[in-house]
């Protein structure tokens, strides 16, 4: 009975942790939804501004700053990246794809300079954003969990309420018809631009908080961040019900912890973690093929009532 009590309670604690992580890879996800469904552009730079903005609040926390200071400036740094991939795309004329890859391909080195030439720095023993929860007798995964909820909360409303605004619904317009809304007299090259910027800086905002749970910053962290944010999103698009953008935005979160949650559970049942990258890109195909298969079943399911 004790052994299966401390099983019981390990699975417990791997599942929270999922959980945990979950909602701070879900703000990459809202971040990943922006670039790729709003504004209807693959922005690989995503891989790059993740890292950076772990970098870069690794860096600020291992020299003793604020580890709030320290999210607030990764967030900067990810508005950069966003705004260089804009650039690149608007002002260069350069493929949205392509812009993204060479933003993604100098972030690397970038990153290393911003960790000071070290390839990962550790956090062991310094106070993060989590700290102030854990002093109350809170677990490390339960404030975890309670501070990356209060941030995707923040998001979503802050997200909700200016994609709601005029710049924020020229930005809308741009994404889903560009040329009806350069005929609208919207500068589609200013709203990319600032799309860009915002999807970066939430994206290095969770890779902020996500080097703060892990306790280190490592140059290939962000490898298949991508493919991860891409996952997330369309499990919650699959999953959950998108009346409205609100809600849209909430499946976001829950695609993401669905999908640490399964993550977790394959790993636990045996799965190689050498497996993760193939199972991952494997879960990305189902979910893209699930709506495909629905419509064929409805197609099958109406003629068969013919």
């Amino acid at each position: 009975m004790k052994y299966a009590n401390l099983e019981v309670e390990i699975i417990s604690n791997i599942l929270l942790g999922a959980l945990a992580l979950g909602v701070l890879w879900s703000i990459m996800t809202i971040g990943v939804y922006i670039s790729y469904r709003v504004l209807n552009m693959a922005d690989l730079t995503a891989e790059g501004s993740i890292v950076l903005g772990a970098s870069v609040s690794a860096v600020i926390i291992s020299k003793g700053g604020s580890p709030y200071i320290a999210v607030l400036a990764s967030m900067l740094a990810g508005f950069t990246a966003g705004l260089v991939t804009g650039f690149l795309h608007t002002k260069l004329n350069i493929p949205a794809l392509l812009s993204g890859i060479l933003c993604m391909i100098a972030l690397y080195s970038i990153n290393i300079r911003v960790m000071l030439g070290a390839a990962n720095i550790s956090l062991l023993r310094k106070r993060t954003v989590f700290s102030a929860l854990m002093d109350m007798g809170i677990s490390g995964n339960m404030a975890t969990l309670i501070m990356g909820l209060s941030c995707a909360t923040l998001v979503i409303v802050i997200i909700y309420w200016y994609f709601g605004t005029e710049i924020g619904s020229a930005i809308r317009a741009t994404g889903n018809n560009a040329d009806m809304a350069v005929a609208q007299g919207i500068n589609t090259d200013h709203t990319k631009v600032i799309g860009l910027v915002i999807s970066n800086g939430l994206i290095a905002l969770s890779g902020s908080l996500i080097s703060q749970y892990l306790g280190f910053s490592d140059v290939q962290m962000g490898v298949g961040a991508i493919v991860i944010g891409l996952a997330s999103l369309i499990i919650g698009e699959v999953l959950f019900a998108r009346i409205s953008f609100y809600s849209t935005l909430i499946a976001m979160v829950c695609g993401a912890v669905v999908y640490r949650l399964v993550i977790a559970l394959v790993l636990e049942a045996g799965m190689p973690a050498t497996d993760l990258k193939l199972f991952t890109a494997i879960t990305v195909v189902v979910a893209l093929w699930l709506p495909n298969f629905k419509a064929r079943l409805g197609m099958f399911a109406s003629k068969g009532r013919e």
